[in-house]
């Protein structure tokens, strides 16, 4: 069985619970119907549902892969596109003087 959440392989059955190494994901399958979509949401930092078009604040510094650049802490971005992108990168969004790029939302918090 495949986790639902990060699509890993190596889920494993703990009791009526499958459990993700990866990602530390536990879902029961016989309700995984249910609880679905609330699992599917994209939540900020303080657990907030993020929507496309929403405008988040990053958290904290992050440094751009590839780059010397940085997105400081309190930089606001607008109109975020929700992903399911590679990593738990799951924000497509643009940011001045940076361009596109791709954010967790675990560094993000709802404006």
């Amino acid at each position: 069985m495949k986790c639902p959440k990060c699509g890993s392989e190596h889920a494993y059955q703990d009791g009526s619970l499958w459990i993700c190494p990866e990602c530390a994901h536990e879902w029961n399958p016989e309700t995984a119907g249910d609880a679905g979509a609330d699992d599917s949401a994209v939540k900020d930092a303080n657990g907030n549902v993020l929507a496309d078009g929403d405008t988040v604040t990053v958290i904290k510094d992050l440094k751009v892969k590839g780059s010397s650049l940085v997105v400081k802490g309190g930089t606001k971005v607008k109109n975020i596109k929700l992903t399911d992108g590679a990593n738990g990168h799951n924000i497509a969004c643009k940011i001045d003087g940076i361009g596109a790029m791709d954010l967790k939302s675990e560094f993000v918090k709802k404006a």
